[in-house]
């Protein structure tokens, strides 16, 4: 070869700077341009241009391929993908799903009128949704107080029995059979498990959500929850990043405010969320907390800095990134809330209050240069790939029900006795349940079929005043008693089954949601069972017949009870 020109030398080495400065539409480094890289760049898939990695569950296969599909889409279709809605009715929402190319949509008890009938409208949402991917069809079905589908699958306790029980596999066991179930009626996502550290009865809002107050504990049982779900062919979203277990705010209702140090939640809250990307966990749900010590006064959802910052970057997390509803009142006014979310680094555009007035601003967004199009690409592939991933990998579901065993071991391993014997019958003769409608149907449905004996609760009013001589007098107390109410006469034992407020000072008192109640009690057996549902009746009472013992433990603390469990 001859000598290469001076001149041409020197225009080689300017370009390579100068695409060695360049970045890519969303302020990233293009691949191979970084220390690492080679003197001939190495032609990259669609997926890798778009800064996509693997390890969370869809292979780089699956990543290409939805690329392709993504970058196919017209600017206003490729906005409806990452949005996923709510609607109203029962039946199929298919021409608001294809009129706004959403992504997909969440289903609520007002849209379940059975079963078969959830299935077959799913199905047809599926068929009619005009694409080749399919649709995200989420549930928000975390057990105890959070049981969206309830009337359509088998009911579960609260997640706080998982952290009581303590068994890692018998928690993925039972959330593969729920899991199983909702495949069988067309459900693909759940946002579900919370992985939220409570502090307990400060916490007004996760409580028994959470599987308790250790970090370690918590960690634990959001993976084993969020295995099993996946297991079953169902995309588990841990949520809420960065942790909302430690707030006395509902974002519901406000915005609340993280005051924990970097170094604090690292510690405590940020644990159980390096542990699912530890575990190759699929989804993370983002909440609308302010972190004050990373982005003062903004909600996680609109922050960079944590979404991007500490999700992203300080904890690796490369998978799908979904908002919290954003139709709450903790991100309801502000501006362009859906573009704020994507601007920083999240996927799913969750609940809007409007979702065609969402997608209008995330492609007024894009056309204005205020939201790279690059970066939409990426949020609606991740989308686009895991539910293909997912669709390949799901295995057949199970049938409605089908789960029940499951619910009922976990209750049974998670019932927790504080106060009173550890063993043999904690109740001598009839019992008369006592508390909400639900609670009391529920439990006296076990007890008949455990052949306990039940009791009544008589309404009795007090006796006809004698008379006195004095005509007056006589009038007055007749007017008195014909007002006065009855006053119940429990002919039993009482088994009050309380989910909050104060607890009763005898008797027997249940804690069937958060069992920090039973602290504020003197009674002298006191039980905790993390739920109502049939499981946790039917093992509530077992033990009360000690026919059963009461494994659990308390997986918070609870002041002003005897022990931890038995």
């Amino acid at each position: 070869m001859g000598r290469v020109p001076s001149r041409l030398v020197v225009a080689v080495v300017a370009v390579l700077a100068l695409v060695a400065g360049c970045t890519s539409g969303d302020g990233e480094p293009p691949a191979g341009t970084g220390a690492g890289a080679t003197e001939q760049a190495v032609p990259r898939s669609p997926s890798e241009r778009l800064g996509l990695s693997t390890g969370w569950g869809p292979s780089r296969a699956e990543l290409d391929r939805a690329a392709r599909k993504v970058g196919r889409l017209a600017l206003p279709e490729l906005a409806g993908q990452v949005v996923v809605t709510r609607y109203a009715g029962t039946r199929a929402p298919t021409e608001l799903v294809r009129r706004l190319h959403l992504g997909g949509v969440v289903v609520f008890d007002d849209n379940v009128a059975g079963p078969e009938a959830l299935a077959g409208s799913l199905r047809r949402l599926q068929r009619g949704s005009g694409r080749g991917w399919p649709l995200m069809t989420a549930v928000d079905q975390e057990g105890g107080l959070v049981q969206r589908v309830g009337g359509a699958v088998t009911a579960y306790p609260a997640l706080m029995s998982a952290g009581a029980a303590d068994d890692r596999r018998l928690t993925r066991w039972a959330h593969r059979a729920l899991g199983a179930e909702l495949t069988g009626i067309g459900l693909n996502v759940d946002l579900a498990p919370v992985a939220d550290v409570t502090v307990g009865a400060a916490d007004p809002v996760i409580g028994s959500r959470s599987p308790g107050s250790d970090p370690g504990t918590v960690a634990t049982h959001a993976v084993a929850a969020a295995l099993g779900l996946r297991d079953a062919g169902v995309v588990p979203v841990v949520k809420h990043f960065p942790g909302h277990g430690s707030l006395t705010t509902d974002s519901h209702v406000a915005l609340p405010v993280q005051t924990r140090t970097v170094p604090q939640l690292r510690r405590v809250d940020l644990q159980p969320f390096r542990a699912a990307v530890d575990a190759g966990l699929p989804a993370v749900m983002v909440g609308h907390i302010a972190v004050q010590a990373v982005d003062p006064g903004v909600p996680a959802t609109l922050s960079r800095p944590v979404v991007h910052g500490m999700l992203r970057e300080r904890l690796g997390f490369d998978g799908l990134v979904v908002s919290d509803a954003l139709e709450m009142a903790a991100v309801r006014g502000r501006r362009e809330p859906a573009v704020r979310f994507l601007r920083a680094g999240g996927d799913v555009v969750l609940m809007p209050v409007d979702p065609a007035a969402a997608r209008a601003s995330i492609v007024r967004a894009v056309r204005e240069g205020r939201l790279p199009r690059r970066r939409l690409e990426q949020a609606a592939t991740r989308m686009v790939a895991l539910l293909e991933h997912r669709a390949a990998t799901a295995r057949r579901g199970a049938a409605p029900g089908s789960a029940a065993e499951a619910a009922r071991k976990l209750s049974a391993a998670a019932v927790t006795v504080v106060a009173g014997p550890c063993e043999g019958r904690l109740v001598e003769g009839p019992v008369v349940p006592l508390g909400s409608s639900t609670a009391v149907a529920g439990f006296r449905a076990a007890a008949t079929r455990a052949g306990m004996a039940l009791g009544r609760v008589d309404l009795v009013k007090p006796p006809r005043p004698e008379r006195t001589g004095n005509r007056k007098k006589d009038r007055r107390r007749l007017r008195a008693w014909r007002r006065a109410e009855p006053h119940q006469v429990v002919r039993g034992t009482p088994v009050h089954l309380v989910s909050g407020g104060a607890a009763p000072g005898s008797g027997i008192v249940v804690a069937t949601d958060r069992p920090s109640v039973l602290g504020g009690s003197a009674a002298a057996v006191r039980i905790a069972t993390y739920g109502t549902n049939p499981g946790a009746m039917a093992a509530l009472v077992d033990v009360l017949l000690g026919r059963a013992e009461a494994p659990g433990r308390l997986p918070v603390e609870v002041s002003g009870v005897e022990r931890r469990g038995c």
